[in-house]
């Protein structure tokens, strides 16, 4: 019997698409149609992402993994708004995102990806949920750069925080957002121009849609 497909994105990665089996609702990524030249590079991500989420399976806010065969991988689809659409304004929000990082800093698990705001999804009862997590860091070793990657994951909510919920920053809270760790400003001054070229010139895409260019 075929899937009911809905496509969500297609570009030089690959495809992802809702699929419907057996009246449940998948997330597919399907790296078979990526480019020749991204093949490696997005099988290795959706390879990570299968990582992260097994290391992660059975917490809420989390998308459950189905299936990775090496070429295409399945996981549990979570209803809810990207950040961008719904711009949740309550400190609810926040908080339950506070704790949903912490269920994956203690598995080990950093998303690395948090400044995109369609990664953030406000579910129908208000909760946080993150998907996307090819560039998560999934070595299970909380030394010290575990740490500085796990901090600014914490860091890129709180600017989501201070564009919808400012107010209701602690005086904690403003005094991470104003000290980026070292690698960050680095990153800030040197590579992020040339990712914001590739994203937008090779992906046709940036930050807060993220959504991408549908490929013929």
């Amino acid at each position: 019997m075929s899937d009911k497909r809905t496509v969500l994105k297609a570009d030089e990665l690959g495809r992802i698409e809702i699929v419907e089996r057996e009246g449940v609702r998948c997330i597919r990524r399907d790296i078979r149609a990526a480019r020749w030249w991204a093949r490696l590079f997005a099988y290795r991500a959706a390879k990570r992402e299968a990582r992260a989420l097994a290391t992660l399976q059975g917490i809420d806010g989390v998308p459950a993994l189905l299936e990775w065969n090496g070429h295409e991988l399945l996981r549990s689809y979570i209803d809810g708004r990207p950040m961008q659409q719904a711009q949740p304004r309550e400190p609810a929000y926040y908080r339950d995102a506070l704790r949903l990082l912490a269920h994956l800093h203690r598995r080990g698990i950093v998303h690395n990806d948090l400044a995109k705001e369609p990664n953030w999804l406000v579910r129908a009862d208000g909760r946080p949920a993150l998907v996307d997590f090819q560039i998560a860091w999934t070595r299970g070793k909380r030394g010290r750069l575990f740490r500085l990657l796990a901090r600014e994951d914490l860091r890129h909510l709180l600017k989501h925080k201070r564009t919808y919920c400012a107010a209701a920053l602690t005086a904690r809270q403003w005094t991470m957002l104003n000290t980026p760790a070292a690698h960050s400003r680095l990153w800030r001054a040197t590579g992020k121009r040339l990712y914001k070229l590739i994203a937008r010139k090779v992906f046709g895409y940036w930050d807060n849609e993220g959504k991408g260019r549908v490929r013929d």
